[in-house]
């Protein structure tokens, strides 16, 4: 089961304009089938064509004699992309922004669209044509027939790319683990994807195994702050502690401390550290989260990391 999304509705309020003239005073205004889990750590590049979520059509502004608006609203969904890790390519969970009422249609677009520069897909954009769920199962349609043969992917790499789309779909759904079944153009027909077999339903792989160790979802890559970094994210590291570094543009560390993940070692669990750099000059920084190594390296992989850029203003 995928971590919990965090959705969150906006509203863009377009503007209206009314002009009103008279004699003597004039005013204007505006206002199944279960993939196999993911092996070692492989170096086959992943695919980093990516394409803009579809921008939304402009308000048009209402010149009838009493003033109107028109809204369009959005909300943020959880898109997962793949990241190397010391333990292979896993995948990683960032938000993105969506027409409300189209989350699956609008996930589906962003899955080429990664906003940090350490995330990549393995979907290009037009790859995929539809989605549905009914209740059950996910349904995609492929618009490229190239992605039903694995190519030179290797079979790790192949697993995280379908669960790269089967993890997306679950967690904007909420859907609590639905299979997903994918079938080429218009036909019902279930067919393979990255050579994975879709006939019974591709089920979510266990987190451990899929998703990297830790994962930042704020401050989002590219974020403005001032006075407090509000950071958060999943981790699964030893005794639920996440460490954490903030350096600034020739490498130095500013700040450094730990949070506190509410579990560890079956699943990823939420972390979050209210951080406070009132006292950093305005500036660009690297927020890092990482795993606990109490090892110091000398046992297992090291440390999965994860970093984010942002802005002191």
């Amino acid at each position: 089961m995928s971590p919990a999304p965090r959705r969150r509705t906006r509203l863009a309020l377009g503007t209206a304009a009314l002009v009103l003239a008279g004699s003597a005073l004039a005013a204007c205004g505006s206002s199944g089938t279960t993939a196999s889990d993911p092996g070692p750590a492989d170096t086959t590049p992943v695919s980093d064509a990516s394409a803009p979520v579809p921008a939304e059509s402009p308000s048009t502004p209402d010149t009838a004699s009493a003033p109107s608006s028109s809204a369009t609203a959005t909300t943020e969904v959880p898109v997962y992309y793949v990241m190397a890790t010391p333990e292979g390519q896993k995948l990683v969970e960032e938000q993105h922004e969506v027409p409300q009422g189209q989350e699956l249609e609008g996930a589906l677009a962003a899955l080429s669209n990664p906003t940090d520069p350490d995330y990549r897909s393995y979907y290009a954009s037009g790859d995929l044509d539809s989605v549905s769920y009914d209740g059950d199962k996910f349904t995609v349609s492929l618009h490229d027939t190239g992605l039903e043969d694995r190519g030179s992917l290797t079979k790790a790499d192949a697993t995280i790319a379908v669960q790269q789309l089967a993890y997306t779909l679950d967690a904007v759904q909420q859907s609590e683990g639905a299979p997903t079944v994918v079938v080429a153009g218009s036909g019902d027909t279930p067919v393979t994807l990255y050579g994975v077999d879709t006939a019974g339903g591709v089920n979510l792989g266990d987190q451990i195994k899929t998703l990297a160790l830790v994962n930042v979802l704020s401050p989002a890559s590219g974020e403005n702050v001032s006075g407090t970094l509000d950071a958060s994210g999943l981790a699964s590291s030893f005794e639920g502690n996440v460490p954490w570094t903030i350096t600034d543009d020739s490498g130095t560390v500013v700040k450094k401390g730990f949070a506190t993940a509410e579990g560890w070692m079956d699943r990823l669990y939420p972390w979050s550290k209210q951080i406070d750099v009132s006292s950093l000059k305005p500036g660009d920084y690297t927020f890092t989260a990482m795993t606990d190594d109490p090892s110091g390296g000398t046992e297992g992989h090291g440390p999965t990391k994860d970093t984010k850029r942002f802005t002191i203003s």
